[in-house]
């Protein structure tokens, strides 16, 4: 062998290493980078869940106390009406 081929043969050698280490850097640094993507994705998650919670609490809540509030109102409503007609009807049956 010539020392052109010896040459180009090292050369080709060092550049195929070269990419290799450099791969494996990037790989690693890939699954870093999922790693704490996935993180960052869990917290978010975890954020948004709270959130929904939180906001499906206050709702509940809500509805609650207008049900509770027209509950209340009918019951008056109905009492008075009750009331009303129950004089209607003894105010007639004195005139007859």
């Amino acid at each position: 062998m010539n020392v052109r081929t010896i040459t180009s043969l090292a050369f080709a050698t060092a550049l195929t290493l070269a990419t290799t280490t450099l791969g494996a850097q990037t790989a690693s640094q890939d699954m870093k980078s999922a790693g704490a993507a996935t993180k960052d994705a869990a917290k978010d998650t975890a954020h948004a869940t709270e959130a929904a919670a939180h906001d499906t609490a206050h709702a509940t809540k809500k509805a609650y106390h207008k049900t509770a509030a027209a509950t209340d109102h009918a019951a008056d409503a109905t009492a008075h009406d009750t009331k009303v007609a129950a004089k209607d009807t003894a105010h007639v049956t004195k005139k007859a």
